[in-house]
């Protein structure tokens, strides 16, 4: 039985699909997905796959893996955060993995949730009820603050104009235009020049710090760790290598939980049931105190607001990948060279895995729902063996956050300020989360 044909997305003449595209990607996304298990869209002459069936993801991700590379987009990160998990691939990005994972395990994730809650109750007790506030702005300096005490032990001061450089080089690479036109990236613009200024600026000051590090104690913090881990054959990682890890580390751990956090406390104001119930929740376990790692196992329904922010709302909205060779999917034949394209956001808000798919319903994650749908119908954190490494303390960060500023403050958005979605790199806001606190007794 014949194959049948690959639908395509809306397009025009010569440039495909931009016009479509750029006046509501995220809409565009999840309409022209919808058309198929695969579907081609048509760019500037270059044709991307829209892959957005569970398997052929699975096939993508894990069983195909290593028939694929990042795509160019996050490839050309490189120039500026190097060779570190996000972008290198290969035995380079294994051994990489090798290296940092035992950073990641449970019991020393567990070390870091009096830091972060630490820090988020200095935060609170700054903030005042009646105040309005760009809380993802807040929320942006608060993750920062702790990705640096775990980074680094203790707050440094060139940390904030490491946050101010990797702001405009995310603002350079989430430019819309610089990924429909990669030939943009080579004119004498303003962003780009802003984007080769602040390069050598920020090397400068992580390899100052990693410098410092190695002259006494390496410490036990995510730097001191990297800097003592050792390979079967007893190598550890160049000051390069750190380096790279290092700015990942540091871009990842405060953009996206701030984005995560941020999109629920969003879907809070607009869902008050919700709300309510979290508060019930909180005070039956917690009863006014700080959350505890400890505590996490029974704040359930703490946890199921998180994972549904993080399925309307993934801050790692897309996947891309780019074949290193040919390769066959979905009953089709590729080239290699393809662009696949997995739209997160669409899949995640598909009515065939999530009934009523775009109400905000923590209570669609009882009895078991992960494991009752397909694999990589939810995937926040992507998958297979480049699932992102900090996913667990991600989490556990939303989570202790969550819970601690939600004992303390009812927030409510402002009125006449619109929460608008921006697709860059990640889903940003365009505009900011304009929101007034209102202090709980």
């Amino acid at each position: 039985m014949p194959t049948l044909a690959i639908p395509e997305s809306r397009h025009l003449p010569f440039v495909g699909a931009l016009p479509f595209y750029f006046r509501d990607p995220l809409h565009y996304l999840e309409t022209e997905s919808r058309k198929g298990d695969i579907v081609r869209m048509r760019t500037l002459g270059k044709s991307a796959w829209l892959v957005s069936e569970p398997t052929l993801i699975d096939q993508v991700l894990v069983k195909s893996a290593p028939l694929f590379q990042k795509d160019v987009f996050l490839r050309g990160l490189k120039t500026v955060l190097g060779e570190g998990l996000l972008a290198s691939s290969g035995d380079f990005w294994k051994r990489q993995r090798r290296l940092i994972q035992p950073a990641f395990h449970r019991d020393r994730i567990a070390g870091y949730a009096k830091v972060m809650t630490d820090h988020a109750s200095r935060a609170v007790a700054t903030w005042r009820g009646g105040q309005s506030l760009d809380i993802h702005h807040e929320l942006m300096s608060l993750t920062a603050e702790i990705v640096t005490a775990c980074l680094f032990g203790t707050t440094a001061g060139d940390v904030s104009e490491v946050a101010a450089c990797i702001e405009i080089i995310m603002q350079r690479f989430s430019n819309p235009l610089y990924l429909a036109l990669l030939k943009l990236g080579t004119l004498p613009l303003p962003s780009n020049r802003r984007f080769q200024e602040v390069a050598p600026r920020l090397d400068r000051i992580v390899r100052g710090f990693i410098e410092e590090r190695r002259k006494g104690d390496l410490g036990h913090d995510l730097l001191g760790m990297l800097l003592a881990a050792r390979d079967d054959d007893g190598s550890s990682m160049s000051d390069q290598q750190v380096r790279d890890e290092v700015l990942i580390l540091f871009l990842a751990g405060h953009e996206t939980t701030a984005l995560s956090l941020s999109w629920t406390l969003h879907e809070l104001a607009l869902n008050p049931e919700v709300e309510h119930r979290l508060h019930e929740e909180l005070a039956r376990v917690l009863g006014g105190r700080e959350p505890t790692f400890e505590d996490l196992p029974r704040l359930e329904y703490t946890a199921r607001i998180v994972t549904e922010s993080l399925r309307l709302h993934p801050p790692a909205w897309s996947v891309g990948r780019e074949s290193i060779e040919r390769f066959d999917l979905g009953g089709h034949s590729f080239e290699k060279g393809a662009w696949i394209w997995i739209p997160t956001w669409a899949i995640h808000r598909d009515a065939r895995w999530f009934p009523e798919p775009l109400a905000f319903r923590p209570e669609r994650w009882e009895d078991g729902l992960a494991k009752k749908i397909p694999k990589f119908a939810y995937h926040p954190f992507g998958g297979g063996p480049r699932i992102c490494i900090g996913n667990q303390f991600a989490l556990m960060e939303t989570s202790l956050l969550l819970a601690t500023l939600c004992q303390k403050f009812w927030l409510r958005g402002e009125p006449g300020h619109r929460v608008v979605a921006d697709p860059a790199i990640t889903l940003r806001f365009k505009h900011g989360l304009r929101m007034t606190l209102t202090a709980r007794d």
